[in-house]
């Protein structure tokens, strides 16, 4: 079983940056890949961005490539999300998950969840 814990939502401002962090704990080594995931108000969760864990290799959804960075403390099992020029429409409940077994941009590919940290965007 692993527990996992978003922080670092907040509101900001369009074009400004906020970071999130995921830490985990539990079974934690038996993690494949960690992830985030995010859900725009009325609208069905979206993949964000992946990081294989062991490897330190990540992909990104084609909407935050150039803007988002996902990077990992391996001492702290803690996972972050760095989003720069942020945009109204990056505004969402943002969700970690974790993998036992694969990377992944769809909800099947991961086993546990965190409860989502709050990310607001005015214009």
């Amino acid at each position: 079983q692993v527990e996992l814990v978003e922080s670092g939502g907040g509101l900001v401002q369009a074009g400004g940056s906020l970071r999130l962090s995921c830490a985990a704990s539990g079974r934690t080594f038996s993690t494949y890949a960690m992830a985030w995931f995010r859900q725009p108000p009325g609208k069905e969760r979206e993949f964000v961005a992946v990081i294989r864990w062991s490897y330190n290799v990540t992909y990104y959804a084609e909407s935050v490539k150039g803007r988002f960075t996902a990077s990992r403390d391996v001492a702290k099992n803690t996972v972050y999300l760095q989003m720069n020029s942020l945009k109204p429409e990056d505004t969402a409940v943002y969700y970690c998950a974790t993998s036992v077994s694969r990377m992944s941009t769809t909800r099947d590919g991961y086993d546990y969840w965190g409860q989502g940290t709050q990310v607001t965007v005015s214009s």
